[in-house]
């Protein structure tokens, strides 16, 4: 039988897990109109270079499946704020290109989200906090997604969660 404080460690997870996106789509929507998982996949092709991005990557980096973000694109295309189109290195791939509308919802929607980024994370745990929290859930991410784990350092090169582990 499990020990009852692991019990309740995976049940605050698994909640928190459950409750966060809501929390965020609940703000994104009074902003800007958009969901959370919008968010994630606008604001990804956003801080990559030429706000171009492999559509595997996005849907590695945003945690959907492929199904879900296809969805999530179609509607975004319809919209005006993305277009797919044939990478460019090599055609087998599709890219992800955000339009200057796409830019605009981004741009609208990102001061809220981190205000309540911070709200909600942040500004509870504090700065220390936050990094240790990081550096725990990089560990689950690399057993559960080691697509993300890739994504993620890509993306962030400089940025080493554990530089500070003793």
């Amino acid at each position: 039988m499990a020990d009852p404080e692991e019990i309740r460690a995976w049940l605050t997870l698994a909640g928190l897990v459950e409750s966060l996106p809501t929390v965020l789509s609940v703000q994104l929507k009074q902003d800007a109109g958009i969901n959370n998982f919008d968010y994630m996949v606008l604001s990804c092709i956003s801080d990559t270079p030429h706000q171009t991005v492999r559509m595997s990557d996005l849907a590695a980096f945003v945690g959907g499946s492929i199904s879900r973000l296809s969805h999530t694109l179609t509607k975004m295309e319809n919209r005006g704020w993305v277009r797919r189109r044939p990478d460019t290195d090599n055609g087998r791939f599709t890219e992800v290109a955000l339009t200057q509308e796409g830019k605009d919802v981004v741009a609208q929607a990102a001061p809220g989200h981190v205000r309540e980024v911070r709200r909600v994370m942040i500004d509870v745990l504090g700065h220390s906090q936050t990094l240790q929290l990081g550096t725990l859930l990089d560990q689950v991410f690399a057993a559960v997604n080691p697509d993300v784990q890739r994504v993620f350092d890509e993306r962030f090169p400089d940025v080493d969660l554990h530089a500070s582990d003793g």
